[in-house]
């Protein structure tokens, strides 16, 4: 274990920053957890909640003193529009003394992450994550009325990520040498179809699932009535459809960055089976 450190994480209350906040603390570093309200952070005990706004890089300065580590993401955290104050955010975790940084990938290029990419003065780390095991609450409603998922492309397959693990490699990176200019793709321990995920939540609810394929033509209408654009639709079709490859492929990043396997989603199920179960239920 290397010495204490204090690290420095935006989007502290997101979904990957609430995992980097308890990864760096099972570590046994110091964390500092910037977020736009402190009063509604609901963080951990022992760390230090500051107020500060990544669309204003003054703000940060006081945050970023006595830091080691930094973790940014890469939009706004109120209106989730691409930064673009990266150059003057880095300038400030220079004048700090900052080391290491690391930025959750966004999905594309971004004009934060390209000025975390060009900066020569710290050790940077992008995480680029698969999709998150977490996507699999959005069928918890469902479940929850009807004890039924409705999907299209059920044989789809995807290496999907535990939250846990994206946080657990971003502890490291920040703490540890070894990670400078380094690109983790990010992935589960296995490929799973939507069947092979709706079976692992019923078997971690103990109650059955049913899974009803909806077929193309159903899953546009469906996402029309909830309002999404025409070119979500056409994107979701596109990767339902035709899962890029890097989206399927498993990789060992989490154990050769962590020292130890990917979480699987039975475990991810496991731990949040109650969303998935009906109040009522015995």
């Amino acid at each position: 274990m290397t010495h204490t450190q204090k690290i420095l994480v935006s989007g502290a209350t997101g979904t990957v920053g609430r995992e980097l906040v308890a990864g760096l603390l099972d570590r046994g570093h110091a964390v500092r957890a910037l977020t736009r309200d402190p009063s509604r952070a609901a963080l951990p005990a022992g760390v230090e909640v500051v107020a500060g706004d990544l669309t204003e890089p003054d703000t940060l300065v006081p945050a970023l003193e006595g830091v080691t580590g930094l973790h940014l993401i890469t939009f706004d955290g109120g209106g989730f529009a691409p930064l673009e104050t990266g150059p003057r955010i880095l300038a400030a975790a220079r004048a700090a003394g900052v080391r290491r940084v690391t930025v959750l990938h966004g999905g594309g290029p971004t004009p934060l992450e390209d000025a975390v990419r060009a900066d020569e003065a710290v050790d940077w780390t992008v995480l680029m994550p698969v999709e998150f095991m977490a996507n699999a609450l959005e069928w918890a409603e469902g479940i929850v009325r009807a004890d039924e998922v409705r999907e299209p492309f059920v044989s789809r397959l995807s290496a999907m990520v535990h939250e846990a693990d994206i946080g657990a490699v971003a502890a490291v990176a920040l703490t540890e040498e070894g990670h400078a200019r380094q690109e983790y793709v990010i992935t589960g321990p296995e490929n799973l179809t939507v069947r092979d995920k709706v079976a692992a939540l019923a078997a971690a609810r103990g109650r059955e699932i049913a899974l009803v394929e909806l077929t193309e033509e159903e899953a546009v209408a469906r996402w029309r009535a909830e309002g999404q654009p025409e070119e979500v639709i056409g994107f979701l079709l596109e990767m339902y459809g035709n899962t890029p490859e890097a989206g399927r492929t498993v990789l060992d990043t989490v154990e050769k960055v962590t020292g130890r396997p990917a979480r699987t989603f039975a475990q991810w199920a496991a731990d949040h089976a109650a969303a998935f179960t009906p109040a009522t239920a015995s």
